[in-house]
């Protein structure tokens, strides 16, 4: 009875501490790139000429590494604990399964999201669930803005995110609680990080989708493809088409 007593409350603090360790980890990665770019700007080093698509990309880059080097790293450096490429969902290559699910995923993530933030305007008529989210990469107008825009929004945060929370956390998770409940953490706390009400609630159910397919794969491939469908789609009525939808 002690055993199973010290097993459950194991289970439990790690059901705290990993989501609160990835969230650490991914403000503490733009704290860091803030006191960099601070004690850059203090030595005189000015950005006035930089193009900000470039700047937004670079920073984006920095951060997504740097939370992924953080969350991984310091547990090996401290602990000599290891992250397996399983655990990741990254012990394989990219299957015909996975692109073949990702857009299954995206068809059921697009009609679970629009009926669950219609319940919630219809519930909670208050609450503005029309704001447009800022993702940066404002007034763009070279070929080469547009392209960096892509390559940070449709490229990089879906492979780094998914690495970060559905491969890290809930490869971690899912080995310490029950399937279902990793899911809703997993989840809630990549909804949370999105910062808005109605963000926040579109990429919860983003999150479930991409938790089932890789119980499904075995892997995050199809979830990052999932992401990247999702992330393209808002990319393209943002900027190309000249409307928007919430990522």
């Amino acid at each position: 009875m002690l055993r199973s007593y010290f097993a459950k409350s194991w289970r439990m603090w790690l059901a705290i501490a990993l989501p609160l360790w990835v969230l650490i980890s991914f403000y503490g990665a733009m704290a860091m790139l803030q006191g960099m770019l601070w004690l850059l700007i203090s030595t005189g080093l000015s950005f006035d000429g930089v193009n900000r698509a470039v700047i937004e990309t670079s920073i984006a880059g920095v951060v997504y590494v740097l939370a992924l080097a953080i969350t991984v790293g310091v547990p090996w450096l401290m602990y000599r604990r290891t992250t397996s490429r399983k655990v990741m969902g990254l012990q394989a290559l990219p299957t015909w399964k996975d692109l073949g699910l990702a857009p299954l995923g995206f068809v059921l993530y697009l009609i679970v999201s629009s009926a669950l933030v219609y319940m919630i305007s219809q519930l909670v008529p208050w609450l503005d669930l029309t704001q447009a989210q800022e993702v940066g990469f404002t007034d763009l107008s070279q070929r080469f803005e547009y392209f960096l825009a892509f390559l940070s929004l449709v490229l990089i945060a879906p492979v780094a995110e998914e690495a970060l929370f559905r491969g890290y956390l809930y490869g971690k998770l899912r080995n310490t609680v029950p399937i279902w409940v990793a899911i809703l953490i997993v989840s809630t706390v990549f909804a949370v990080i999105h910062g808005q009400w109605n963000v926040g609630i579109d990429v919860f159910i983003l999150s479930v989708v991409a938790c089932v397919l890789r119980e499904v794969t075995g892997g995050i491939w199809a979830g990052i493809l999932l992401h990247m469908l999702k992330n393209g789609l808002a990319f393209y009525l943002l900027f190309i088409n000249g409307a928007y939808l919430v990522k």
